[in-house]
């Protein structure tokens, strides 16, 4: 730590130096680039001999006496820099400057005798001077605490950090072109709202001080959508931001970005469609490829994904098949399988803590469950021919949910006995059960036409597509407990 602090003295020492000799290292305003790393090295034949513009941050420093090198940093790579003191009056003072200040280069662009494309430098600018220590040049930035919390110097240190969130944009990209080339109309809808409505998950709250009411962050996008189908749009999808005050792991993280869609007048098989569609689409725009690389395993993309009942893929993993069973069997033949006491309510509940607990983790290729039980699915249609059962699905990949959908439930007497149920679960201390709201009920009953919906969430698409593990590798800035 002395040695650091020691360090970091003589940066600051080498400010004042600067301010000394009237060089504000913090002046300059803007510095007119007209050229990139990147595409110099891609395209020198256009470049060589001529005189460019570039800025970035100095990330290694090599030579001594009158001749020496530099990498700059720039957005889109590095590219070296040739210091000769014959071609600049203030090279001294130059060659003091540190690995990590920002700088403005004019100079002239060539090939070194060893073959190295670069600038020969006729004039630099200190656009900000680095305060603090980048990590050593062949170790990084490896701790992943510090790494979360210093993501500025991550992506500085680390491109392959930086690629995977250019990748992200990348895929953003191609899901907003895909359902705009299907008509679909993006919207916004609030962040704030009275209640914390459209998914089972505890909210966080909030107070609003003018009006005097207690506020919650979204948990979901669904339910604003849905009026707005009820409203007249038949196509309307939201990419943002939701918020749930639940546990950390690899897949979760408190805030998330989410992907809703709503159509009028289809129904879940035609969403899994939809669903099948946007997994090749951003397969083929991203990989040019129909398989991927995820964890070790080789996931084709290639359709149709395969689709089975919930109640029939729990029978063919465990051999038990609950949707024959009466209550007081399925929950003896439940407790057999270590499922515990308290998921063991209705016959619906124990098929899906059956179906969490020994089948989830088993679909590794692309699947879509089908027929979730009424109990798990308080928004969702039920099917007309088995009503103990929604016509709802989620796609599952390597044993992890990436979507959730469904016929939407546009039956409001339906609708209004499901919260009133959701509610008997809230006042039994049930944090997640969803909450009674009235007014998306008179939104039903005004009339709402059969809609197919869809929410995917788009981090763990992230993760999927670039072969990460870790949601919090995904997210520029996960949420982070306080440092004591």
């Amino acid at each position: 730590m002395e040695e650091l602090t020691e360090v970091l003295q003589k940066r600051r020492e080498k400010l004042d130096k600067l301010l000394d000799e009237g060089i504000n290292p913090f002046k300059e305003t803007k510095f007119d680039r007209d050229a990139l790393a990147a595409d110099i090295n891609e395209n020198f034949k256009d470049y060589e001999d001529k005189t460019v513009k570039i800025a970035g941050r100095i990330m290694s420093k090599r030579g001594q006496g009158k001749v020496g090198f530099y990498d700059l940093l720039d957005s889109s790579g590095k590219i070296q820099l040739f210091l000769k003191k014959d071609l600049l009056e203030d090279y001294d003072r130059i060659k003091t400057y540190d690995i990590g200040d920002i700088v403005g280069v004019t100079g002239e662009v060539f090939r070194t005798q060893r073959g190295q494309i670069s600038v020969r430098v006729t004039d630099l600018v200190l656009l900000s001077k680095s305060l603090q220590i980048l990590p050593e040049k062949f170790h990084g930035l490896k701790d992943p605490d510090l790494r979360y919390r210093q993501r500025y110097v991550d992506l500085i240190v680390n491109s392959e950090v930086k690629d995977v969130f250019l990748t992200r944009s990348k895929i953003i990209r191609i899901i907003r072109d895909f359902f705009d080339e299907r008509g679909f109309i993006e919207v916004e809808t609030p962040v704030l709202n009275n209640l914390a409505g459209g998914a089972n998950a505890r909210p966080f709250e909030t107070y609003h001080n003018a009006l005097g009411i207690p506020l919650y962050l979204r948990i979901a996008l669904e339910l604003p959508l849905k009026r707005l189908i009820v409203g007249g749009f038949d196509k309307v999808y939201e990419i943002s931001r939701v918020f749930r005050n639940e546990g950390m792991d690899a897949q979760h993280n408190p805030e998330f970005t989410l992907l809703e869609s709503y159509e009028a007048y289809v129904d879940y098989h035609q969403v899994m469609d939809l669903v099948e569609d946007l997994f090749h689409t951003i397969g083929k725009k991203l990989l040019d490829s129909e398989t991927l690389k995820y964890d070790g395993k080789e996931i084709s993309l290639k359709k149709p994904f395969r689709r089975a009942k919930m109640v029939d893929l729990v029978k063919e993993v465990t051999g038990i098949d609950f949707d024959r069973m009466d209550l007081d069997e399925a929950r003896e033949e439940a407790k057999k399988l270590g499922i515990e006491e308290e998921k063991l309510g209705t016959l619906g509940e124990i098929i899906a803590a059956v179906f969490e607990d020994k089948v989830e983790e088993t679909l590794i290729q692309p699947t879509f469950v089908t027929m979730y039980p009424v109990e798990v699915s308080p928004l969702s249609k039920r099917d007309p021919d088995d009503e103990r059962y929604t016509q709802r699905f989620e796609l599952f990949i390597d044993g992890n949910e990436y979507c959730n959908a469904f016929s939407e439930l546009n039956d409001p007497i339906d609708q209004k006995q499901r919260f009133i149920k959701q509610m008997e679960k809230k006042n039994a201390g049930d944090d997640e059960a969803h909450p009674y709201d009235a007014d998306f009920i008179n939104a039903l009953e005004v009339g709402m036409p059969p809609t197919g919906g869809l929410g995917i969430g788009i981090d763990r698409l992230v993760m999927l597509f670039t072969g990460q593990t870790s949601i919090r590798d995904v997210i520029l800035f996960p949420t982070m407990k306080n440092l004591d």
